[in-house]
């Protein structure tokens, strides 16, 4: 019999199922995709399981379960218009990478909604791809479902696209078979032919079994795989519209406790207006998204998945507003998501006060802009209504999105409200620049989104073990080689390539840390490792060139790591953890890590923190530091599970996937961090610490670079020569440096003001006596005269004791200069009454002097490059005067 679960309930209840089936049950991957460039946020659950498909890496298990959280965003506008579409949603999936197949995976999902959930088998209907009689027959004979409640679905004869046959491009493919659940008259729509593939909201799908058993040529072409996948998914709030028996995935708990917050702040109720409850839905969508995605370490930007964040966070806010929410308030209808979720992610609570502060920065920001740009949209829409237009330039699309941060489906759906469009062609044009960057920036993928390279044909059963914790030396076997664009059997002389072995000491690039640099030697060749990567599968990929001789696969090898580099490495990573508790402990605990790199020569450290360090701050994070080097703490190593991590206090990086088993690293009782990279021993090798740099690079992230060790005494070196050189400069000494420099600052100083006195004395010589060149032009006295020679500075000196001295009038000023022509226009009260005005005086005169300026009514200025014009100039003032005075 059917019971009503909740969703916390239904995720819990498959995972155990499908454990009880042999499969592994592994954490939800992050919305982010890992090496796969042909998405920009996991959408689906096979997604981020796509190498074990193609067979790239090796599956932990050949059966695997998952609820994967996931986003997508093709029908944000349409999210709270209905009560269907969701941006985000969990998907659950069961999982076969060439192990049970059919029978097996129809058998269990009739067994998990009909035995486990208790759904009635006389209201689920099975689909299947119209050629499948395989599974018709596994349907029918072993399941035992009458035939006439199974739906064929075949291909279209003019697209030959079809929803029960799963492909996309050429690759693995295959039919699909369906279960859609029958919720009852109520919800059909009265039609005598509604059955399952009807548009109305009777018929649900609940389920999807995807069986991958053949290899398409994207052509119509299609040949048996010799191993057949399983690809299950089913969402989990479509389940849970059933199981609850409610209306709409609006109304499923977890989804009503986030609407319920919202109705509590507006004031509103569901389901009562229409238009309410547009907002409602759309804000409950979005902020459940939003809270996912910062969770995940996504921060709202312009551009990838950054932008939709963005969207995600500026669409709920102002539908808040649209509601009539007082203030900020997605922070707190983030903690009502956090509680719903934090059952199946835990990092949610963990990652609370850090979504917190995402959340309440970006709205901010949005609303210190939204008014000035909803009042500048609102003059658009009233210019268009004026014209009898209907569509908004893409020129003014582009500003609301570049000066005022709407996005622009944000200005589309306000334009919509109104009967208005945009002029999308417009608006790409303006983008163009843009995205021809973009453009030039992707790489190139194959159809599963990796990196097409040489690594993808390498034998997935080769895996490298890393030895170089303990040691800078190996002895191992080479696996394989590669030239940069393919797998070959050796590599000889001045060639450049790829060396992988079975056991390597070298450090791969990981967590920020560059990897290793050294020599690879067999008994007929030696090889030069410029840099050691991560390669799909668990292989270390050592980078470099072949010095001499000839290697080969097979050759048994001597693997030599460069101690000094990695020495300088691992004092600037062991420093970067120093690092970051010692900024925990002056900015407060909404720090994380954000990104970092190190090398042999700095630590550059990234973190969330949403304002930039003063000197103090900075100061007291690198004598924290400083105090730990010297208090000589012990660095250790320990490999526990996650929750053991966990519950030790041991840091986890924000936003990455770990494996059941971690290495926790130490450093006495102050430092405990998640961390595969290599360390010293003891804090007292890192010698010395220096912060160099502070600065901000992305919204709510900051940037620390600092030096360790010789480079600390490199960088004070330096600075000593530079002292030394600018002693030596002024005639002095270090020690009595900076009271030389106070002195000659002072002397500077007299003389620049004895300079400026001899320029204004020069410059009225060089006038001589002008009052005789004052003229009146409608009862206002006019002064326009030229001075060789006088800088802007002189000039306006010189007019303002000419203007004194004219007592009531207008003054005006050109003087050639080094080859340019600096203009001055004043005018005094009386003048400006009469109708003078300097700033249209001095725009009537410039152009003389191929030159243009302005300014206010009083006095103005201009520059111009025509020496030769200045007389017309000159003259030109009084007709220009005369045209402006009453």
């Amino acid at each position: 019999m059917k019971k009503s679960y909740g969703v916390n309930e239904l995720r819990r209840m498959y995972l155990q199922f499908f454990e009880s089936k042999g499969h592994l049950a592994m954490k939800s991957f992050s919305l982010v995709p890992h090496n796969d460039n042909s998405l920009l946020l996991i959408n689906a659950g096979m997604a981020p399981l796509k190498p074990y498909f193609t067979g790239q890496e090796i599956p932990p298990r050949r059966r695997v379960t998952t609820c994967q959280k996931c986003v997508r965003t093709g029908d944000i506008e349409n999210v709270g218009k209905t009560a269907r579409h969701l941006t985000f949603f969990e998907m659950l999936g069961n999982f076969s990478f060439g192990d049970y197949f059919k029978h097996e995976a129809i058998a269990w999902s009739w067994e998990f909604l009909t035995q486990v959930l208790g759904l009635e088998e006389d209201r689920l209907y099975p689909s299947i791809y119209g050629e499948d009689e395989e599974a018709f027959d596994i349907w029918t004979k072993e399941i035992g479902v009458p035939a006439d409640r199974i739906t064929r679905f075949y291909r279209d004869p003019e697209t030959g696209e079809c929803d029960n046959f799963w492909e996309h491009g050429a690759g693995p493919c295959g039919p699909c078979s369906e279960i859609y659940y029958d919720r009852g008259e109520k919800y059909g729509c009265g039609s005598p032919d509604c059955k399952v593939g009807c548009d109305c909201d009777r018929f649900m799908e609940v389920w999807n079994n995807v069986f991958t058993q053949f290899e398409g040529d994207g052509k119509g072409g299609y040949t048996e795989l010799a191993q057949k996948n399983i690809d299950t998914g089913m969402g989990l709030e479509r389940l849970a519209v059933v199981m609850q028996d409610v209306d709409s995935v609006f109304d499923i708990d977890t989804m009503k406790a986030i609407r319920d917050s919202v109705c509590a702040m507006s004031g509103k109720k569901y389901q009562v207006d229409a238009l309410d409850d547009v907002s409602i839905r759309l804000i409950t969508d979005h902020i459940r998204s939003s809270t996912f995605m910062v969770s995940d370490g996504i921060m709202p930007s312009n551009e990838g998945r950054g932008y939709v964040l963005r969207r995600l966070i500026r669409r709920a806010a102002r539908h808040g507003r649209m509601l009539g929410i007082d203030g900020l308030f997605l922070a707190r209808l983030s903690e009502t998501v956090i509680n719903e979720s934090k059952d199946g992610y835990p990092e949610l609570e963990e990652k609370k006060d850090f979504i917190f502060k995402v959340l309440t920065q970006e709205e901010e920001k949005f609303n210190k802009t939204i008014d000035q740009g909803l009042a500048i949209l609102n003059d658009m829409q009233d210019e268009m209504s004026k014209n009898g237009s209907k569509v908004l330039s893409g020129e003014n699309t582009f500003k609301l999105y570049d000066t005022y941060g709407f996005p622009v489906d944000l200005t589309a759906e306000i334009l919509e409200e109104k009967g208005f469009s945009y002029d999308e062609a417009g608006f790409k044009a303006c983008m163009d620049e843009q995205r021809e960057k973009a453009r030039k920036a992707r790489k190139t993928t194959n159809y599963m989104g990796a990196d097409v390279t040489v690594y993808e044909s390498i034998d997935p059963s080769i895996t490298t073990e890393f030895v170089g914790y303990d040691k800078l030396t190996a002895k191992s076997e080479i696996s394989v080689l590669t030239t940069e664009s393919e797998i070959v059997e050796a590599l000889s002389d001045g060639e450049i390539g790829t060396v992988i072995v079975k056991e390597t000491p070298f450090y791969a690039t990981m967590g920020g840390q560059q990897g290793d640099k050294g020599i690879i030697k067999t008994a007929s060749g030696e090889f030069k490792v410029e840099d050691t990567v991560k390669l799909l599968g668990g292989k270390v990929g050592h980078i470099g060139k072949m010095i001499c001789g000839m290697i080969k696969t097979g050759d048994q090898a001597e693997l030599m790591v460069d101690e000094k580099l990695r020495s300088q490495t691992c004092k600037n990573h062991s420093a970067t953890h120093l690092l970051q508790k010692a900024l925990r402990i002056v900015l407060g605990t909404h720090v994380e890590q954000a990104g970092s790199y190190q090398d042999n020569e700095r630590t550059r450290f990234d973190f969330s923190h949403f304002q930039a360090m003063t000197a103090d701050e900075i100061a007291r994070v690198e004598q924290i530091v400083n105090d730990e080097i010297a208090a000589a703490l012990p660095v250790e190593t320990a490999i526990m599970s996650v929750d053991e991590a966990k519950k030790t206090g041991a840091m986890a990086l924000f936003g990455e996937k770990y494996g059941e088993k971690v290495r926790v690293v130490s450093m006495g009782d102050f430092s405990k961090e998640f961390c595969g990279g290599t360390h010293v021993k003891n804090t007292s090798e890192i010698t010395a610490f220096k912060i160099i740099s502070e600065s901000g690079v992305a919204a709510g992230v900051r940037r620390i670079e600092a030096l360790t060790g010789d480079n600390v005494f490199a960088y004070y070196k330096h600075m000593e020569e530079e002292l030394n050189t600018a002693a030596k400069t002024v005639k002095a000494t270090p020690a009595n440096l900076v009271e030389r420099l106070e002195h000659l600052m002072a002397e500077m100083k007299a003389l620049q003001s004895e300079n400026e006195s001899l320029k204004s004395k020069a410059a009225k010589d060089a006038l001589g006596d002008v009052m005789d060149q004052v003229t009146e032009v409608k009862g206002v006295k006019l002064l326009a005269a030229s001075v060789d020679g006088v800088d802007m500075n002189g000039l306006r000196e010189l007019g303002d004791q000419l203007k004194e001295k004219l007592g009531e009038g207008v003054v005006v000023l050109a003087s050639a200069n080094e080859g340019k022509v600096n203009l001055i226009a004043m005018a005094t009260d009386g003048a400006m009454k009469q109708g003078a005005h300097a700033g249209n005086l001095i725009k009537a005169i410039a152009a003389k002097v191929g030159g243009g300026g302005g300014g206010r009514p009083n006095m103005a200025q201009a520059g111009g490059k025509n020496p030769a014009g200045i007389p017309d100039a000159i003259a030109e003032a009084k007709n220009a005067l005369e045209g402006m005075l009453k």
